[in-house]
């Protein structure tokens, strides 16, 4: 895409702005957020004392509301009757892009219904970063954060199991472990990436295979990006079930059904599918 001229000097329209702020490191915002930023009547915003450390950083003195999934709704008729008066209101996250796991789309899908003008101002995002350093496929598929319940969990990763694309999503780094037995069971013969602190000091990429990901011993911090890759198609796995698969399949057993089960498998292993479906019953029926 060829980039268009600087239009900084244009006049900003009214209505509501989706602003990307920095991920990490402050520098990373663009000349045209500030810009916005600064001729805001009215900035919405997660925390105000994560989002005053940007703002008095580039001397931004716009008014801030408090914005989250706490008060967004309760706060929504008020925010839709500022904008109605012809006011010129950002939105922004602590980090990112607003509405990407994020709130705002309530604010958003309210300015569609009463024809408030919208305009995303682009930025920073963890979720290509992390798509442009993994060397996976660019075709991928973005999740967000999961469910809390681990049997929500597993049926989420089945359902994402089956696509053939590189998968980004969120993790906090105190739920990393929670995690890992269930991806080692779907995402087997995958690689992964985990991003840790992205354009921050302590920046740091971990790059394995799934099947090798240990449990982390140390107490990361902060929140997580990570990227599986495509199915490998370079199989080189046993033809037959090793105590790893049986385990698996063990304590997938009353969470998904035999065929999802053998689909599952089959599709990321080089085993026969009569194989996996005579085990899965042989344990539905010793129940």
């Amino acid at each position: 895409m060829i980039p268009q001229n600087d239009i900084k000097s244009s006049k900003l329209k009214h209505g509501l702005y989706v602003v990307s702020t920095p991920i990490g490191n402050l520098a990373d915002i663009t000349f045209r957020a500030i810009d916005v930023l600064n001729n805001s009547d009215y900035i919405l915003c997660e925390d105000t004392r994560i989002s005053k450390k940007l703002l008095e950083r580039y001397k931004i003195r716009s008014k801030l509301i408090p914005y989250h999934k706490f008060n967004e709704v309760k706060n929504l008729k008020k925010i839709i009757d500022i904008l109605k008066s012809n006011k010129i209101v950002s939105l922004i996250s602590d980090a990112g892009t607003p509405t990407i796991s994020d709130p705002g789309r309530i604010l958003v899908i309210e300015c569609i219904k009463n024809k408030i003008n919208i305009c995303p101002i682009p930025g920073a995002s963890s979720i290509t970063s992390a798509i442009s350093i993994s060397g996976f496929s660019d075709e991928y598929y973005f999740f967000g954060f999961f469910p809390e319940k681990e049997k929500e969990i597993k049926k989420q990763l089945s359902f994402l199991s089956n696509l053939n694309c590189s998968i980004v999503f969120f993790i906090s780094a105190k739920k990393i472990n929670k995690i890992i037995k269930p991806l080692k069971f779907f995402f087997n013969n995958r690689d992964i990436v985990i991003c840790r602190e992205i354009s921050k000091i302590y920046e740091e990429f971990i790059r394995t295979k799934v099947d090798k990901l240990n449990l982390f011993k140390k107490n990361l911090k902060g929140e997580l990006t990570i990227v599986l890759s495509e199915k490998n198609t370079n199989k080189n796995i046993s033809n037959k079930l090793n105590e790893s698969d049986k385990k698996y399949i063990q304590q997938m057993i009353d969470t998904l059904s035999i065929k999802d089960i053998t689909n599952l498998i089959s599709s990321n292993r080089n085993l026969s599918k009569k194989e996996i479906y005579n085990y899965c019953l042989k344990l539905k029926n010793e129940k």
